[in-house]
């Protein structure tokens, strides 16, 4: 198994995580608590909702159990994922260092631990109203399916956008009891805004998931990468434009997006598709245009509750 020369391991020991015990940590880098990222790409969706919605302010309380569980929920997701790819994850660089891959946690400590965090989500759950809650538990039978995605389809990164988006239904079916337009386009947009930063993230496993037969956006796009970016990230500009422009037509609503879009600008400029620690700097800023839409919303969401 070649190592490329700018290769980034999938789990690293820095930070509180290295100071675990080695038990601990192990589960700890399961579910990717050296990564944040992978937590705070879930949450913004549902922080969208919430601020476009007006209750941003009114509810900050939801906007922290959304933190909390999207933690929890990506940790088990990714738990998940690892136990249904630890063969194919030992033969690929990048991931062969994940616990289950390498032998660090057995399978029947990741099964306990996922249930674990399965609880805390629980939790969650139950500070949500009917609608909400019902929304939130529609997802299941998606993130269920997405690890064997990347099996038969080329295009796994439009399941995990339906997956990663799901929290702005959440969020707007709690704030505003039903499932509207602004709520439904903002998840759209969130969609192909996922589509577009895991196609950048799955540019550092081409050549290995060549070798192994997996199957992704970054290998179905090649040399159009780029471009493919581009265009996805162009439609969840547009999208989310649909949603603001909906719930308050001026243009000034929209003038609040140029931020998140001129950011994912950048990213587009910028993106060398054969250097993997670019791809892999590229895909952790859309923390940044996370809160930057997130900002635009609550602008947006509290001037029209006016």
């Amino acid at each position: 198994m070649a190592v490329p020369h700018d290769f980034v391991p999938d789990t690293q020991h820095r930070g509180l995580v290295g100071l675990l015990p080695p038990t601990l940590r192990g589960l700890a880098l399961l579910a990717r608590f050296d990564r944040p990222i992978g937590w705070w790409l879930l949450f913004w969706p549902g922080a969208w909702a919430i601020a476009l919605g007006g209750g941003a302010i009114a509810r900050w309380d939801l906007l922290a159990w959304f933190l909390l569980g999207s933690i929890a929920m990506r940790g088990a997701g990714c738990v998940y994922n690892d136990i249904v790819d630890r063969d194919l994850d030992a033969r690929v660089a990048r991931t062969a260092t994940r616990p289950l891959a390498s032998g660090a946690v057995s399978l029947a400590a990741a099964w306990v631990w996922l249930v674990a965090l399965c609880m805390i989500g629980l939790i969650v759950l139950l500070q949500l109203g009917v609608l909400a809650a019902g929304v939130a538990l529609a997802s299941l039978a998606l993130v269920a399916a997405y690890p064997f995605m990347k099996r038969i389809t080329w295009w796994p990164q439009a399941w995990l956008g339906l997956v990663f988006s799901w929290a702005a239904l959440v969020g707007w079916a709690e704030i505003v009891g039903a499932l509207t337009s602004p709520g439904l386009l903002l998840y759209a947009g969130a969609v192909a805004w996922v589509i577009g930063y895991d196609t950048i993230y799955a540019l550092q496993d081409v050549e290995d998931d060549a070798i192994v037969g997996v199957r992704s956006s970054a290998r179905a796009l090649g040399r159009r990468v780029r471009s493919g970016v581009a265009l996805f990230y162009a439609v969840a500009v547009l999208l989310w434009a649909g949603a603001l422009w909906s719930l308050n037509p001026q243009l000034l609503a929209l003038a609040a997006l140029i931020p998140a879009a001129a950011h994912l600008a950048w990213q587009v400029a910028t993106l060398r598709p054969d250097d993997g620690a670019n791809a892999l700097h590229r895909f952790r800023s859309n923390r940044f245009t996370g809160f930057a839409l997130f900002c635009a919303c609550l602008v947006v969401g509290q001037a029209s509750a006016l």
